[in-house]
């Protein structure tokens, strides 16, 4: 079985909204999720979850800790995602991704 590997960022601005990124192909009903995504080769955990909120939020954030593991197998994978609490340093929402996301604040 193969292994894949992700982050999602958790993210709570001082109106205590947390920042959520609206995915899904063309065809699909879009849904809200964490920004987040599949880890590179080259990159720690951290580092996947920063790019990711990059691309899906035009956001600058800094990796603060780990709040989670979740492991579950969707088949042909093993599947371990990395709940990672962030905080903003820059940027402005300006999406990077090419997945043809819609980003904001969600209270």
């Amino acid at each position: 079985m193969e292994f894949w590997q992700g982050a999602s960022a958790v993210c709570v601005n001082d109106q205590r909204q947390l920042l959520m990124v609206k995915q899904g192909t063309p065809e699909e009903v879009k849904t809200w999720a964490l920004p987040g995504g599949g880890k590179n080769k080259d990159e720690t955990i951290e580092e996947c979850c920063v790019r990711e909120v990059w691309e899906e939020t035009g956001y600058i954030a800094r990796a603060i800790r780990e709040l989670h593991v979740k492991h579950t197998q969707i088949e042909p994978f093993r599947v371990q995602v990395h709940y990672i609490l962030i905080e903003i340093v820059g940027g402005n929402i300006n999406i990077q991704d090419p997945d043809d996301l819609l980003s904001e604040w969600n209270g």
